[in-house]
């Protein structure tokens, strides 16, 4: 176990020190102590940038506690550096079976938190169900993804929703920079993990092109892959072509594909219909929050055999003889099969949530129980901080240049 710690300390404090903009809230929260004497609860990938939000947290005088969103996605030397070096309480471990996944989130429930911070919802809808003693305490949260804020969204449409959170995934500082930029570099390490194979002079299919999908599309082109997208909205479909990409409905790009990614955020891209139509051999990976993209009792009905070929891949062997293979159990396989976004990159995004929870900590008592975006103030504050670690100076508008822009009677 020491030895677990010391990797774990190691991978944290390697994070922080690429982390400028968490540095300086860490030192301004230690002195204000905004989140002094509450509880916050906190559903995340339990690896080192997530570890050192939560230190930072805490350092800024909340009692934490913390539990993974995912089952595959700990990161054990952190959660036990967590546990060991900061104190923190810490319910994670990879590979977690689907009660465990449960009863850690139930644990955190249990220290009837004031305000939750969580990836996917999972968190927050078990509050709103099998968990409803614990809403009498939560006045605000977090959400940090695409998918998480889908289900938000439908529930405060449909009244369901009864506390008020913080739409982190769609703060420009995170879906701009995260989403494009870490997800398109970490679904290609998780990849390279998993598989040791080349991306090169492959056709690669990415199902989605949101900002996740871009990062992951944008990436495969730069490594040689020949790219084509699928999509269910036109306009993004355009969008893709206009990159420079082929698009195509999915039952059709996977006759030719080597490599198949699901960056969507929705269930069954991958369905007995597109499985009949994919190529021999063919590599499938997810890299949306839930394990549904790819779907498994399709995969499974078609099978004749599975066996593991590699530490994170599946191989599929199925009644006709052709042979695919799954990461990660269908996982998202940049944290599952790799060790997630870049810490530069997830600085701005865990900055966010930083400073998005004080800001609820500081608003909730005039907040309904909607989804709210982050203010436009607290982005420019995170960017203004990592342009300044970067060394980076820009121009800024004279008095007449704010007035010009800010008037409508004179166009000279």
């Amino acid at each position: 176990m020491d030895k677990l710690v010391e990797q774990g300390s190691r991978r944290l404090k390697w994070a922080y020190e690429h982390m400028p903009v968490i540095q300086e809230l860490d030192r301004r929260y230690r002195e204000e102590q905004p989140l002094a004497g509450l509880k916050i609860g906190m559903a995340l990938h339990t690896e080192a940038k997530t570890g050192m939000l939560a230190v930072t947290l805490a350092n800024a005088g909340a009692k934490i506690c913390l539990a993974s969103c995912n089952p595959l996605s700990t990161d054990d030397s952190v959660a036990a550096a967590l546990r060991n070096e900061y104190g923190l309480d810490v319910h994670a471990k990879k590979y977690e079976t689907q009660e465990e996944y449960y009863n850690n989130l139930n644990a955190v429930l249990n220290i009837s938190p004031d305000y939750v911070i969580d990836d996917g919802a999972d968190l927050i809808t078990m509050a709103h169900t099998k968990r409803r003693d614990a809403l009498k305490n939560i006045k605000g949260g977090n959400e940090e993804t695409t998918t998480g804020v889908i289900r938000l969204k439908a529930m405060a449409a449909q009244g369901k929703l009864e506390f008020p959170v913080m739409d982190i995934n769609d703060a420009k500082m995170k879906y701009l920079f995260d989403n494009r930029y870490g997800t398109g570099q970490s679904a290609f390490d998780g990849w390279m993990n998993a598989t040791n194979l080349v991306v090169a002079g492959k056709h690669l299919v990415v199902g989605g092109y949101g900002w996740c999908g871009k990062g992951v599309a944008m990436r495969a082109k730069g490594m040689g892959a020949i790219v084509t997208v699928t999509e269910v909205d036109p306009v993004k479909a355009i969008e893709a072509r206009m990159d420079g990409f082929e698009v195509k409905p999915m039952a059709e790009a996977v006759k030719t594909a080597d490599i198949v990614m699901t960056v969507t955020g929705c269930k069954d891209i991958i369905t007995e219909k597109v499985l009949a139509n994919m190529k021999d051999g063919c590599v499938m990976g997810n890299v949306g929050h839930f394990d549904n993209e790819i779907n498994k009792k399709d995969l499974d009905a078609m099978t004749v055999s599975k066996e593991k070929a590699r530490d994170f891949v599946d191989r599929y062997t199925l009644k006709d003889g052709r042979k695919l293979y799954l990461i990660a159990e269908g996982r998202l396989m940049n944290l599952a099969a790799g060790q997630g976004h870049p810490a530069e990159v997830m600085d701005t995004s865990f900055a966010s949530q930083a400073m998005g929870i004080v800001y609820m900590v500081n608003n909730h008592e005039r907040m309904s129980c909607q989804v709210y975006r982050v203010p436009d103030e607290i982005d420019n504050e995170i960017a203004t901080i990592k342009l300044r670690s970067l060394g980076i100076e820009i121009d800024s508008l004279t008095p007449e240049q704010y007035d010009y822009i800010h008037s409508w009677q004179e166009g000279t």
